[in-house]
């Protein structure tokens, strides 16, 4: 059965779950929880379409969110497409790599995607616990059966520098992680697959790109912050983001 977001009677179906404390990933000493939809719930596009408007976020096939009592650092944010404003130093981020070559695939594991993706991890997330991933966690981690998952690969040449996997729904996309080889560091290329991933939302009539989580904290997601106008998921509204407020509260 899949879930309409225009009924009360589906909306009231849908069971969630809170797990116990555990480790933040973001700051030593604090812990978190987090809300998770039901991993026995039937999820389909249109379902989390309707999540990822309430802040929710995907794991593999696990759709969940921050909930955590005494911190409201990790915030939801999105981007307008059709208002963004391409920065100076945006635009030399583009235009350092035009001489990558861009194609779309469906999800699927290969080799050479593999050894991108460990290299990435070991180098990035040395520290946590997605360190030494196998290739089960491979597909387990960014595809899901239910939505329309998309592998982007830039190569230079023949190189593959980097895969930005995304999820295609109705009126958006969601860029659910990108990896990318960390000997290029200095092409930022995070910071253009975000780019590309806007170009490509215009291109093809999206309203909104989905960016998952802003710690303002973190330096490792500093980089979303320089996408304008950006929203975040306030008070259970989706609201500009202020540069100059110092405060955000978190979902409620």
């Amino acid at each position: 059965m899949n879930f309409d977001p225009t009924s009360r009677d589906d909306l009231l179906r849908l069971t969630l779950y809170l797990t116990p404390d555990h480790d933040c990933g973001y700051f030593r000493g604090r812990s978190a929880a987090t809300l998770y939809v039901d991993p026995a719930y039937e999820m389909s596009a249109l379902t989390y379409q309707f999540l990822l408007y309430q802040g929710f976020r995907r794991s593999g096939n696990q759709v969940y969110r921050p909930y955590c009592s005494d911190c409201h650092e990790c915030i939801p944010i999105r981007l307008p497409v059709e208002k963004f404003k391409l920065s100076k130093s945006l635009r030399r981020v583009w235009k350092k790599n035009q001489d990558l070559t861009v194609k779309i695939f469906p999800p699927s594991l290969t080799q050479e995607r593999f050894e991108l993706y460990h290299a990435y991890i070991n180098n990035r997330h040395d520290d946590g616990p997605m360190v030494n991933p196998t290739p089960d966690d491979f597909l387990s981690f960014l595809d899901c059966s239910w939505g329309q998952t998309q592998f982007v690969e830039f190569r230079q040449d023949a190189k593959l520098l980097m895969v930005a996997v995304m999820d295609s729904l109705d009126d958006s996309l969601s860029a659910v992680y990108t990896f990318f080889d960390p000997t290029f560091a200095s092409r930022s290329l995070g910071t253009y697959a975000v780019l590309w991933e806007i170009q490509e939302a215009q291109r093809i009539a999206k309203e909104w790109l989905y960016l998952g989580y802003w710690v303002k904290a973190c330096k490792k997601m500093r980089y979303k912050s320089r996408f304008k106008p950006m929203q975040i998921y306030q008070e259970r509204n989706w609201v500009e983001y202020d540069q100059k407020v110092p405060d955000i509260k978190n979902i409620s």
